[in-house]
C-alpha cells in the first residue's frame, strides 16, 4: 500500500529519515511530507512512532479532476463500501486547487457528495457527516489536472500526543511535532543514544524537555493516544494493532537520573510543564525550577558527567510578535546568551524564533536554518554545531569605553570602525550647529546598508539618548540570513560605539518593514528640542514623525514666514507649520484629510503654545480646500506643500494621491491663492518626481529650485534628500 505522512514545511528530510529508521520501503519525500510503501502493520508502526509527522494517510486513488464533474465521478467510481462501515459518520477536507476547482470547501462538498452517493447506491442509505469527531475521515489534494484522494490513519493530528491537559496550558506552546522535528534535526536521537544530555532554559510548557525525554526512553510518541482514525475503517486488524502496540510497550527502557533540566521564569508555566511530563511518564528524567535562562551555569551540576557526554540546548524564546514588545527581546537574548556560554562547549544548541537577532546575540554562526512555521508566525529553527566558539568584538566607544559585542559576521569591525569614525565627525559638527537630532550614518559600507539616527531628549527627557537603525532595501541576490546576521550585528555594534544601551534602540529590519511589522511596535514617545520648537517625536513610527531630512526645510518656513499669513497643506506632523509660528506668522491654517494626522499636527502647536482663532485646521482633501479657497478670493503669502508620495483616497468615490501625476495640478491650484507677493515652499523625497516648467510658466507660475539649500550637512550623501523648490507668481 502507498501512505503519504504530512509535516512541518522544512521537516521533510527529517520525517524521511525517521521512515527510512522504521524500516519503509521506497520514501521519497514531498513538499509538505513523505510518500512511503509497506504494508497494513507499516502503516501502524508509523501512526505510533513518528515522532515529526502530523498525520499519516492511505493513499486510496488518484482521479481526474480539471473540473468538477470529473471530480465527483472519479471519487463516486471507488469502492467506498470496503472502507466506510455501515452506520459510520464521515468528514471529507481538501486543499490545493486547480484552475477550475478553486474553493476548498465546494471540492470538500463535491467529494462528500461523491462518496455518499455511491453508498446510498450500494447500501441504499447514505452516512451522516460529522465534521468535528467522525468514525471516518476522507481528505482531497487537488493539482492541476489530478486529485489524490486518502484516508485519514492517524485521526486528529499527531500533535496531541496525549499528555497535556485540555485547556490548560501556556500562551503559543509549541507543538509537540514541531519540537520533535527540531530535536531530530539537531541530532537529539543520536545523542540520547549515546548516554547525552539536554538544557532548555526557557521551557514554557516543556514540550521540548518531555519529547527529548520520551526520546531517552525509546518511548512510542502515540503510546498516550485513545482514539485513531482507522478504528473507524473496515481495513482495520484489531489483533495486528493489539500486536504492534504490545512490541511498542515492551521497547520502552528504563533510564535512572535526571538527564534533562528545563526552567522558565513563569511559575504558572513550570507547574504545567511539570504536570506534563507526569502524564507523559517522563518526570524522573527531568529537573524543572523557575529560573532565569541567564542562571543556567549554576543548574548544570544537577546533569552529573555532563562535560564528558555529549548535550544539546533547546530553546524556544518568547517571540517580539506575540508574546513580548521588542524593546523586551535584547533582555531575552541576553539571558540567552548567557545560557549558551553556560553549557559545555562540545554541545551542539537548536533555537527556535522568528527573531533573525538571536545569531549576533549568541556571537555563532548556524550550521543549518529550517525556514518553517510555529502556528501561523514563520519562524526559523537555527542549528549550531558543537565545539563553535562566540564571536566578538573589542571596540572603543565615543566616549572612550572599552566594550566587547558579540558578532556574527566576522567581518562587522569594518562596520564599527567606520561608524566610529563618522559618529565623531557629525557629534562635532551637530555641536557647532546646534542640532540635537541627526542622521550619523547612511549606508556608508554597502555591506552594512542601514541608517541610523540619534535622537537627543529635552525638557522631561533631558539627558536621554536613544537612535533609530533601519535597514536599507535587501537585493534579492543577498542571502535572508547574512543580510539579518550582519543587520543584527550593525544594531549591537552602534549602541556600543554611541554609549546608548539597547533599551533605547528601535530597530527596523528591511523583512520586517516589508511585512508592515512595525505598526506592532510599542509607542516610544520622546521630546526633542529643535531651534527655538520643542517636538514629541514617536520613536517606533517610521521617520519618528519628524522626518529628519527636512530639517532645512522646516528652518527656510521659519525663514519665510514673519508677518505673513501661512497655510500648510498636507500635515505631516505639523512640524514646518510651527517653525513658521514660532517665527511670527500672523495667522495660520493646516489643511490634511486624515484626522490622525491633523490631530497630531495640532498637538506640536500646542506643545509650542500656539492655540487660539489665529491658528485654524481644515479636516479635508487638500484640493477640495484649495478650490473652496480659490472661489472665495482668500489668499495666503505663504503655502507650505511637503507633498507626500502616496495617499488613499478618503470615499469610496475619491481617488487616490499620486505625487508623480498629481503634483502639477496640485502646484496649479495653490497658485490660485497665492498672493501676488506670496511664495509656495514645495519639499518632496521621491527623486523620480520632476516639475514640469514649462508647464508651470503657462499656469503663471516661476519655480526657483533651492534644494541646496534645503539638504541638512548630515543629508548630503543621502539618496532621501528632500527636492526643494521656491514657486512664486510671475509678475
Amino acid at each position: 500500500m502507498e501512505f503519504f505522512a504530512r509535516c512541518a514545511g522544512g521537516f521533510e528530510d527529517v520525517l524521511a529519515r525517521e521512515l527510512r529508521t522504521l524500516g519503509m520501503r521506497r520514501v521519497r519525500p514531498q513538499v509538505g511530507g513523505v510518500i512511503f510503501f509497506g504494508a497494513l502493520e507499516d502503516a501502524y508502526r508509523a501512526c505510533l512512532w513518528l515522532r515529526s509527522a502530523t498525520r499519516v494517510q492511505l493513499v486510496l486513488a488518484r482521479v481526474a479532476a480539471t473540473d468538477a464533474d470529473e471530480l465527483y465521478q472519479g471519487v463516486a467510481a471507488l469502492p467506498w463500501e470496503r472502507h466506510v462501515p455501515p452506520e459510520a459518520t464521515i468528514a471529507v477536507d481538501a486543499h490545493g486547487e486547480n484552475p477550475e476547482l478553486r474553493n476548498t470547501k465546494f471540492i470538500a462538498l463535491k467529494v462528500k457528495d461523491a462518496v455518499c452517493d455511491h453508498l446510498r447506491d450500494v447500501r441504499g442509505a447514505r452516512p451522516d457527516v460529522d465534521a468535528k469527531d467522525p468514525d471516518l475521515s476522507i481528505n482531497v489534494a487537488v493539482h492541476p489536472r489530478k486529485a489524490t484522494v486518502y484516508l485519514n490513519l492517524s485521526g486528529a493530528s499527531l500533535h496531541r500526543r496525549g499528555y497535556r491537559q485540555e485547556g490548560v496550558q501556556t500562551e503559543a506552546p509549541l507543538k509537540e511535532t514541531l519540537a520533535a522535528g527540531i530535536l531530530l534535526a539537531a541530532g537529539w536521537d543520536r545523542i540520547a543514544a549515546k548516554g547525552g544530555c539536554l538544557a532548555d532554559p526557557m521551557c514554557g510548557s516543556g514540550t521540548f524537555s518531555i519529547e527529548a525525554a520520551l526520546m531517552l526512553a525509546d518511548a512510542a510518541p502515540g503510546l498516550l493516544r485513545q482514539r485513531w482514525g482507522f478504528e473507524g475503517w473496515l481495513g482495520h486488524d484489531r489483533d495486528l494493532w493489539e500486536r504492534v502496540r504490545g512490541q511498542a510497550l515492551e521497547r520502552r527502557r528504563s533510564v535512572r537520573g535526571v538527564r534533562i533540566i528545563a526552567g522558565d521564569l513563569s511559575e504558572a508555566a513550570v507547574r504545567i510543564a511539570r504536570a506534563n511530563a507526569s502524564r507523559a511518564g517522563v518526570a524522573d528524567l527531568i529537573s524543572f525550577k523557575v529560573d532565569d535562562a541567564a542562571n543556567l551555569a549554576r543548574r548544570m551540576r544537577e546533569l552529573r558527567g555532563a562535560g564528558d557526554v555529549p548535550g544539546l540546548m533547546v530553546a524556544n524564546p518568547p517571540y517580539g510578535q506575540r508574546l513580548l514588545s521588542q524593546g523586551e527581546l535584547p533582555e531575552v537574548n541576553a539571558a540567552l546568551s548567557a545560557a549558551a556560554d553556560a553549557i559545555p562547549a562540545s554541545w551542539g544548541i537548536a533555537i527556535v524564533s522568528p527573531d533573525l537577532a538571536v545569531d549576533t546575540a549568541l556571537g555563532r554562526v548556524p550550521q543549518e536554518v529550517i525556514d518553517c512555521y510555529n502556528g501561523p508566525i514563520r519562524v526559523w529553527t537555527r542549528l549550531y554545531g558543537d565545539g563553535t566558539e562566540r564571536q566578538v568584538q573589542h571596540i572603543v566607544s565615543l566616549a572612550g569605553q572599552d566594550r566587547t559585542v558579540s558578532v556574527a559576521d566576522e567581518n562587522s569591525g569594518q562596520f564599527a570602525a567606520r561608524l566610529r569614525k563618522v559618529a565623531k565627525e557629525r557629534a562635532k559638527w551637530a555641536r557647532k550647529a546646534h542640532v540635537e537630532c541627526y542622521r550619523v550614518y547612511d549606508a556608508d559600507l554597502p555591506d552594512y546598508a542601514v541608517a541610523i539616527d540619534l535622537f537627543q531628549g529635552s525638557g522631561q527627557n533631558e539627558g536621554e539618548r536613544h537612535f533609530v537603525i533601519e535597514e536599507r532595501r535587501r537585493p534579492a541576490s543577498v542571502d535572508l540570513q547574512r543580510a539579518a546576521r550582519r543587520f543584527a550585528d550593525a544594531v549591537a555594534l552602534s549602541g556600543a560605539v554611541l554609549d546608548i544601551p539597547a533599551t533605547h534602540v528601535i530597530a527596523r529590519p528591511w523583512q520586517q518593514r516589508q511585512r508592515g511589522e512595525q505598526a506592532r511596535l510599542a509607542r516610544t514617545p520622546l521630546t526633542i528640542s529643535e531651534g527655538a520648537c520643542r517636538f514629541e517625536v514617536d520613536l517606533a513610527r517610521s521617520g519618528a514623525g519628524q522626518f529628519l531630512a527636512h530639517r532645512s526645510v522646516r528652518s527656510l518656513a521659519g525663514s519665510l514666514a514673519e508677518g505673513r499669513r501661512v497655510a500648510a497643506l498636507f500635515a505631516t506632523s505639523g512640524l514646518a507649520l510651527v517653525n513658521a509660528a514660532m517665527a511670527g506668522a500672523t495667522s495660520t491654517v493646516i489643511v490634511d484629510g486624515s484626522k490622525e494626522w491633523l490631530g497630531e499636527a495640532v498637538g506640536q502647536l500646542r506643545e509650542n503654545g500656539l492655540a487660539g482663532k489665529t491658528h485654524r485646521q481644515a479636516c479635508e482633501d487638500v484640493r477640495m480646500w484649495l478650490a473652496r479657497e480659490a472661489a472665495a478670493h482668500r489668499s495666503y503669502d505663504l503655502v507650505i506643500c511637503e507633498a507626500p508620495a502616496w495617499l488613499p483616497a478618503r470615499d469610496a468615490g475619491g481617488r487616490d494621491w499620486d505625487l508623480s501625476r498629481d503634483c502639477l495640478r496640485l502646484l496649479c491650484a495653490a497658485g490660485k491663492v497665492l498672493s501676488a507677493d506670496g511664495v509656495m515652499l514645495l519639499a518632496y523625497d521621491d527623486p523620480n518626481v520632476r516639475l514640469d516648467y514649462d508647464a508651470l510658466e503657462r499656469a503663471g507660475l516661476t519655480p526657483e529650485n533651492v534644494s541646496g539649500r534645503a539638504v541638512p550637512h548630515d543629508f548630503e550623501r543621502s539618496r532621501n534628500a528632500p527636492r526643494c523648490y521656491l514657486i512664486r507668481r510671475r509678475r
